[in-house]
């Protein structure tokens, strides 16, 4: 009796626990990491998920151990997505090196890395990395291009909060709740920085206004959870990051 009481005292506690985290989804966002596997992903350029991605109580890890035979490589949405506002949290291990990348094209005859055609926000131990000794390339920066504002960034082993609002060319990126970058993508401006970056050659860099998002094997331990997405269709909003995004 005692024990049937107990089973079901805990199926009521799952179930609860379910129904908050589905709560916590902001209107208008869907979960596009399930928590439980990694449907909706896959290794670039190939059709399933390759087992250096494990799924943890919940998390996304990337583990460099488990990567090895070709089993690593960066993981993709099999969506694309172009007008969005991505809302996720990451972690990184001492001297660890990550990235969120999106407008991704999945080509592997003309690109055969997503960061041939994505543009990046950079993930990153800044004190341990020797990237974070490079301006433009420390956490939270519009990898290569645009330096943030500031440096709300927590220390390694905590989770950051980060939002990424793409929004009619309008790019916005939050990191704690805090506005780090402000940019328009694809005008003159735009086309300058890229001009004086490292991917100034690169042909098909940011070159598409749709694609994938990625998350980036750099070869070091990553956590991500809590991925969500919220999607826009028509031209009726046109700034980046106004409240309720």
């Amino acid at each position: 009796m005692i024990k049937n009481i107990c089973s079901s005292l805990l199926v009521m506690i799952m179930i609860q626990t379910s129904s908050a985290q589905q709560a916590a989804i902001p209107k208008g966002f869907k979960s596009i990491f399930d928590g439980q596997s990694t449907t909706g992903w896959h290794t670039y350029g190939k059709k399933t998920a390759g087992s250096g991605w494990k799924v943890e109580d919940g998390v996304l890890h990337f583990d460099p151990a488990a990567a090895k035979d070709g089993q690593g490589g960066d993981l993709v949405t099999d969506a694309e997505y172009e007008n969005f506002h991505l809302k996720l949290e990451w972690k990184v291990a001492t001297n660890a090196n990550s990235g969120i990348i999106f407008y991704v094209k999945e080509d592997l005859v003309k690109f055969k890395n997503t960061y041939e055609t994505g543009i990046e926000m950079q993930v990153l131990d800044n004190d341990g990395h020797p990237d974070g000794k490079i301006e433009k390339h420390r956490a939270g920066d519009l990898y290569d291009l645009i330096k943030s504002s500031s440096e709300p960034v927590k220390g390694v082993g905590e989770w950051n909060t980060v939002d990424i609002v793409c929004k009619f060319g309008k790019l916005t990126f939050l990191l704690n709740g805090v506005k780090i970058v402000e940019t328009t993508l694809w005008d003159a401006n735009f086309k300058t920085l890229v001009a004086g970056s490292k991917f100034a050659t690169w042909p098909g860099f940011a070159a598409f206004k749709k694609g994938k998002i990625a998350l980036q094997d750099h070869g070091d331990n990553v956590w991500f959870r809590n991925i969500m997405i919220k999607e826009w269709n028509t031209m009726k909003i046109t700034t980046g990051c106004e409240a309720g995004m």
